[in-house]
């Protein structure tokens, strides 16, 4: 399997996201700029953390109109798994790829710790490594990860069970109902704000996310790899 580690300026992450994908998981992947106008060599599409654009106006609000972003949702039309963490998930959100936004930290402040998460949803080609209802470590690090939508949206997203991951135990950022991450109605679109990618090795304090890589890649083979 192939990705794309999607870089804009001011990503700060996707040294992280490479290394989980290449050193961890095995598989192939590359870095592309986000001036890209053809992703179609790539089977998953990864946005990472940090400060696009250096979060001007809104965080991802001008990264949403990079050139990229154009063929980011060509994937995600087609069907392609696409993650977003941190920031990524902040330009998920102003791409219109996932419902929401974000707003500043409960506390404002800026939150880096690990936290405990909570898998609500172990049914899609994210979490398939996860058993429902299981609590993983995974560290967060924004200043902005206050998930909203309004009741109507909250409502869709329970009755789908698109809401996929909650922080267990403290809600660190005032998240609404605790959501710390949440796919699409296809279920190929994931946007969250803990960092799986800093969580791929005992080594780095807890190798939970590792499996949400696995996932990608399990789903990916069972659905295009043809063995004979």
């Amino acid at each position: 399997m192939k990705f794309a580690v999607i870089v804009f300026p001011g990503s700060n992450c996707d040294v992280d996201m490479f290394h989980a994908i290449k050193d961890e998981l095995g598989q192939e992947v590359e870095y592309v700029w986000h001036d890209a106008t053809n992703l179609d060599e790539y089977d998953g599409i990864l946005l990472p953390g940090g400060f696009s654009y250096g979060d001007y106006l809104r965080s991802g609000a001008i990264a949403r109109f990079s050139n990229v972003m154009n063929e980011v949702v060509k994937a995600a039309e087609q069907g392609k798994p696409v993650l977003g963490v941190c920031n990524g998930f902040q330009i998920l959100l102003e791409s219109g790829l996932l419902p929401g936004a974000m707003q500043r930290n409960k506390g404002l402040k800026f939150i880096c710790r690990t936290v405990p998460l909570r898998v609500e949803n172990d049914k899609t080609m994210f979490t398939s490594e996860y058993e429902n209802g299981e609590e993983i470590m995974i560290p967060i690090a924004h200043g902005e990860g206050n998930y909203y939508c309004d009741e109507a949206t909250l409502a869709t997203l329970r009755e789908n069970n698109q809401i996929v991951f909650r922080y267990a135990g403290d809600n660190p950022n005032g998240s609404l109902d605790s959501i710390a991450g949440i796919v699409n109605e296809k279920g190929n679109v994931l946007g969250m704000m803990p960092h799986p990618e800093r969580a791929v090795s005992e080594l780095l304090g807890s190798a939970d996310g590792l499996k949400l890589f696995k996932s990608i890649v399990r789903n990916w083979r069972e659905t295009y790899v043809v063995t004979s």
